[in-house]
């Protein structure tokens, strides 16, 4: 509600029923392609749980800020702003097609998600965590979008994979739960096979219109 409250009006909103249930256009009115600018919440496939990150930083490894998978819907914390990489031509509105390296921006904290080569807390693989601010940010926050079937523009009803540019590993989680600071929610990290962990689904969102072509 927060969100909904402060962002513009021009957006459109979906729940996630459009995503989860993979709807196409003749049959709902939810097939909404996602943008740059759009806020979204990034769905496990597997597990259902939301891409969350909050204010706490790892005990072990690079000491940055958590990301983790979130098993409640309704937290505004699980919101990330779709970004174009620095000095790219793509502005807010632009469709994102397969094989686009984007930056996904956590709304809250305003930081990046990032990954690099420190071991991730529970499995060992590479950490996930979140990074930098609105004017700082680097090449481990870069992450191709790859489509998952026959589509080649970023649509919520589509499965998709994040594979980090600088590590190579794609954007994972799995069902290994912390049991301290984060009770209850599940480990995010990087895994450098394609796995069907790798999988996720744009969700709940506030996604903005696809701009104009002049």
């Amino acid at each position: 509600m927060f969100m909904l409250l402060t962002l513009d009006s021009d957006y459109a909103t979906a729940p996630v029923s459009a995503a989860s249930e993979g709807v196409q256009a003749s049959d709902h009115v939810f097939d909404i392609l996602i943008t740059y600018g759009s806020v979204i919440k990034l769905m496990h496939e597997k597990t259902k749980f939301r891409l969350h990150s909050h204010d706490v930083p790892y005990g072990s490894g690079s000491g940055q800020q958590s990301v983790t998978g979130f098993p409640n819907v309704d937290d505004s914390n699980s919101y990330w702003i779709v970004r174009a990489i620095p000095d790219s031509s793509e502005k807010q509105g632009d469709t994102i097609k397969s094989g686009t390296v984007i930056r996904l921006q956590h709304m809250r904290t305003r930081k990046w998600l990032h990954s690099h080569l420190h071991a991730s807390p529970i499995s060992g693989n590479l950490e996930v965590s979140c990074f930098g601010s609105d004017g700082e940010s680097d090449t481990g926050d870069h992450w191709r979008l790859e489509i998952e079937g026959s589509g080649k523009t970023w649509r919520q009803d589509q499965r998709v994979r994040l594979h980090h540019v600088d590590t190579g590993g794609y954007l994972h989680s799995h069902d290994k739960k912390y049991t301290r600071i984060a009770g209850g929610q599940q480990e995010v990290c990087g895994v450098r096979e394609k796995r069907a962990d790798n999988v996720w689904l744009a969700a709940e969102g506030v996604y903005l219109p696809v701009a104009e072509s002049k």
